[in-house]
């Protein structure tokens, strides 16, 4: 099954930031799919991967989202905070660090806090501000995906408290 971890938002925050993202071209992703993925597992075990999450430590923080983007390489509309926050980074590392002592193959490439909000976006050069949004951080999530001709399904596994 095809594995990764994410933290979801609120569903007003979700709301919101899809209802910003219907003014462009493109295929928006639904509220309820918006997330911020934290590691990329692909095809795995989730007993391995549910035992690494354990192991890894963070602590509850907010996701200023303040700056929108358009990525032209891959057509993506995202938005995510002008600077990581260091308690994100530190979640990322730790989860990083434990997936991969578990034997887990993970990207190696930096990490980029982002939230797809629209692919196959048509060029945007300029882009309205987006709106004033609340995003705590309190836990994260495994998450099986499935892909199927009408887009992603997502389904939590399991849930990891912040401390």
């Amino acid at each position: 099954m095809r594995l990764f971890f994410a933290a979801w938002p609120p569903p007003d925050t979700a709301a919101k930031l899809a209802l910003w993202a219907r003014q462009f071209e493109g295929r928006p992703t639904p509220a309820e799919n918006i997330h911020l993925t934290l590691a990329f597992l692909g095809e795995a075990n989730p007993d391995a991967a549910t035992a690494a999450a354990r192991r890894a430590e963070g602590r509850k923080h907010h996701l200023p989202l303040e700056v929108a983007r358009y990525w032209k390489h891959n057509q993506i509309l995202w938005a995510g905070p002008r600077e990581t926050p260091g308690e994100l980074q530190a979640l990322v590392a730790s989860l990083h660090a434990e997936l991969r002592a578990a034997a887990f193959v993970l990207e190696d490439r930096p990490f980029s806090a982002h939230v797809t909000l629209l692919r196959k976006a048509k060029r945007l050069r300029t882009l309205p501000n987006l709106p004033a949004l609340d995003w705590p951080i309190d836990d994260f999530v495994l998450v099986r995906s499935s892909v199927s001709s009408s887009g992603a399904s997502y389904e939590a596994l399991s849930r990891f408290p912040l401390g």
